[in-house]
């Protein structure tokens, strides 16, 4: 783990500085932030410092490109935000990191998912360094005497005794928990305009209860085996466009004090491109490499995912007839061994229906309507406008190009499926 700087030599950054490097600027406040949490953490039990805490830090730390930070500046900065604001900004945006950590923490355990960003996922991990743990043999012996009493006592045989399996699982949702609360604590320590404090403590109550209610639609899409293209589109909504672009984007246009017409442009900005980040995260889900995005590429279709590319595809079957692309969607979808080359068969249902090509296309065209609606911000900062633009589209996965008459600026692209979903 990289060394956690102190407040002593982040040094203070200007608006003009942090615009060359938000994602930097947010890092130096997380290193801070975080220094301060390991040192309480390691204070409170030497354990609990090491196997949970040092690993919320290392994961929080570790990877991703900032999104929701970034959103949150560019917000700012485009209402012509700065000055003291620009550190509650960076706060906030340190705050959306962490609140980041243990949605995928979290979504990892409840999807079985074994890696994230290319390495073991955070359960995975904790249940490969406790894997040889001497309770694992005792684990062991009550599970085959426990299972086969089962079917009278209820218990299952897992809860029988800590299986490093279950111990995984339930010290991940600890560090997620953690992640979470050390988020709370930052906004309730920042120290905010007066002016926007009450419209940003709503907002970061929305974003919290609209993440896990989308996380919660996710997984009754799943057990439920729901086919609806609304509620497809509600889902990726909640569980992350909003959280990923339009809450954020709120978030910095209030700490700037930003009157109701450009606050409704940015929130309809960000919410066209935060859908269509969703939507390029479903495409990179079953079409997308793993080497680029660091998780395996079809598991969405292993887990009976809920996905507006997957109900388009159904819809488009059921409207042709196509009885044979019918049977291939519902033959895999929800099997968790299902092969390679079934996998390969859904791909090929995807691209014959033409759903892929749908999706794509609607990236596309909300993307557009994602910048058509900056056209209207007229006393919008120049620069950071462009840089505003640029973002969107980047986010949203589509082709980039600049507002006319502006010069390009370059984005890193934002690869959902490596860590920023």
């Amino acid at each position: 783990m990289r060394r956690i700087r102190t407040a002593d030599d982040q040094g203070t950054d200007r608006a003009q500085d942090v615009d060359a490097d938000v994602a930097g600027a947010v890092e130096r406040v997380l290193d801070e932030v975080l220094g301060t949490r390991l040192a309480e953490a390691a204070a409170t039990d030497a354990l609990f410092g090491r196997d949970i805490a040092e690993r919320v830090a290392r994961f929080t730390l570790g990877g991703g490109k900032r999104l929701r930070g970034r959103f949150v500046w560019w917000g700012l900065r485009v209402c012509g935000g700065g000055g003291e604001a620009a550190g509650a900004a960076l706060r906030l945006a340190a705050a959306l990191e962490l609140v980041q950590t243990c949605a995928l923490v979290h979504d990892d355990v409840m999807d079985g998912a074994e890696l994230r960003r290319g390495r073991p996922a955070l359960h995975a991990e904790m249940r490969g360094q406790y894997a040889h743990q001497p309770g694992q043999e005792r684990s062991a012996r009550r599970a085959e005497t426990f299972g086969r009493a089962t079917k009278t006592s209820g218990r299952s045989a897992e809860t029988s005794g800590r299986s490093a399996e279950s111990f995984g699982r339930s010290a991940a949702i600890l560090a997620g928990d953690l992640a979470l609360a050390w988020a709370d604590d930052i906004v309730l320590d920042t120290s905010f305009p007066a002016s926007a404090r009450s419209a940003v403590h709503t907002l970061w109550r929305t974003t919290r209860t609209e993440m896990v209610a989308g996380q919660y639609l996710d997984l009754h899409g799943q057990v439920t085996a729901c086919r609806s293209p609304a509620r497809a589109v509600r889902t990726a909504r909640l569980k992350s466009a909003r959280y990923s672009v339009e809450r954020p984007l709120l978030m910095g246009a209030a700490l700037a004090g930003a009157d109701g017409r450009t606050a409704g442009a940015l929130r309809s900005a960000g919410r066209c491109a935060g859908l269509a980040f969703q939507l390029h995260d479903d495409l990179l889900g079953v079409f997308g490499d793993p080497e680029e995005t660091g998780k395996p590429s079809g598991d969405d279709i292993r887990e009976g995912k809920l996905t507006y590319l997957t109900t388009v595809a159904r819809a488009r079957a059921e409207a042709a007839g196509d009885d044979g692309s019918l049977g291939v969607l519902d033959a895999a979808l929800g099997d968790p061994d299902l092969s390679a080359a079934a996998v390969d068969r859904v791909r090929d249902v995807f691209v014959s229906t033409g759903a892929r090509a749908a999706l794509e296309d609607k990236v596309e065209i909300l993307a557009d309507r994602s910048v058509a609606y900056l056209a209207g911000l007229r006393s919008a900062d120049p620069a950071a406008l462009r840089h505003l633009h640029a973002l969107l589209r980047a986010t949203a996965g589509a082709r980039p190009h600049a507002p006319p008459g502006c010069p390009p600026v370059t984005v890193p692209v934002v690869a959902a499926r490596a860590g920023e979903r």
